[in-house]
């Protein structure tokens, strides 16, 4: 049966989901009303993998967790799936380009459809789509929002802020990639 829950965090509430077994989406920007296409599941925050996201969430939220070990299943593409199975490998406080993204799945001019993948990600912060910037090293497009992307690379990279991470990613960059897309991890 899905289910879905919702947890406070700094960066506002999140509605997370799952279909029993595993955890299949995490929503920001969620309003006060469960959205419509979920009217036909239930609220149970007791639901499958729910109370492991929440308490592995926390522990990201509070600094003490770096990585997340949760089932996901993550619904796409073949192209979607590498895309996302490709922000996985993306180490806490670093970045990537949408270009240097592209070419770790084998198709180096792809950054635009890399982008758009990105873009449909159903699983933010867990799926680490905030780790990808344009090639300048500039805070591209989130779909939880530019504020909420600059919070989470922030936090990533205590040390230095998402400065020195926007600094240090767009030193690695190939600037002869091709433009990047304005569009980036949506929730």
């Amino acid at each position: 049966m899905n289910s879905y829950s919702y947890i406070d965090s700094p960066i506002g509430r999140l509605l997370l989901g799952t279909d029993g077994e595993v955890l299949v989406r995490i929503d920001m920007d969620v309003p006060s009303r469960r959205p419509r296409e979920l009217e036909s599941w239930a609220s149970d925050a007791a639901a499958g993998p729910l109370p492991e996201v929440a308490r592995q969430l926390d522990e990201y939220f509070a600094g003490r967790r770096r990585a997340f070990d949760l089932p996901l299943r993550l619904t796409g593409t073949e192209f979607q799936r590498r895309a996302w199975h490709s922000l996985m490998e993306i180490p806490y406080g670093e970045t990537r380009s949408y270009g240097e993204q592209a070419k770790r799945i084998g198709n180096p001019n792809a950054s635009r459809a890399v982008g758009l993948a990105n873009g449909r990600n159903p699983i933010p912060i867990v799926v680490p789509c905030h780790r990808v910037i344009g090639a300048d090293g500039s805070l591209t497009g989130f779909g939880g929002g530019i504020e909420r992307k600059r919070w989470l690379l922030e936090h990533e990279g205590r040390s230095g802020g998402v400065r020195q991470l926007v600094l240090s990613a767009a030193a690695g960059a190939s600037l002869g990639a091709g433009a990047e897309p304005s569009g980036g991890c949506e929730a």
